[in-house]
């Protein structure tokens, strides 16, 4: 009985210090919940959260881990862990955590992104094309992967397909449209 005390004591001390904004003194709250209860999914989520907030990358990952072999069916886990691998420069991590992800939900747009973005990183281009091709059906008015579309198209050699991109981004985000074009005339004369 003491422990179940002492665990939603923590909960209320946890919830209380997000609550204030007070991010780094809940992180050691939710590691004593976990002490109390170590499979606790969202002890194990906030805990992951707040690490890689502050900055400790190598902590959240093993805690989306725990997280993970607990709810391995979670594409928000999965997509947890591929944001956070993809931060720590992991793109082979971060690419096979996202493909989990967008296999439990092919609708998440965020997880296509991220997936587009480290096959970027790994200069698998044409998939990436593809990952971020499928952002935009998710999210037509997003405009960062209609941007990471143009600049794969041009990185290939392949100048319509990117301006068939552009053209189609300067109808809602002109602004981001303009900022690719500054990007590229940037780079031409560097």
């Amino acid at each position: 009985m003491k422990q179940a005390v002492r665990y939603r004591w923590l909960w209320l001390k946890a919830k209380t210090l997000l609550v204030f904004g007070r991010h780094a003194a809940a992180l050691p709250v939710f590691e004593a919940m976990l002490e109390l209860h170590p499979d606790n999914a969202h002890a194990l989520a906030s805990s992951a959260h707040l690490s890689a907030a502050q900055g400790d990358v190598a902590a959240a990952i093993l805690r989306l881990q725990q997280l993970l072999e607990r709810t391995p069916a979670s594409a928000a886990a999965w997509f947890n862990l591929g944001y956070v691998q993809q931060r720590a420069g992991e793109h082979d991590d971060a690419a096979r955590a996202f493909q989990k992800a967008v296999r439990l939900d092919p609708k998440m747009d965020r997880a296509w992104y991220g997936l587009g973005l480290a096959l970027m990183y790994k200069r698998q281009l044409m998939d990436a094309a593809d990952a971020f091709r499928q952002t935009t059906v998710l999210q037509p008015m997003g405009p960062h992967a209609w941007y990471r579309l143009a600049e794969i198209w041009s990185a290939l050699g392949k100048p319509e397909q990117a301006r068939e991109v552009l053209q189609h981004l300067r109808t809602f985000e002109p602004k981001v449209a303009a900022q690719f074009d500054a990007s590229v005339a940037r780079h031409a004369t560097s």
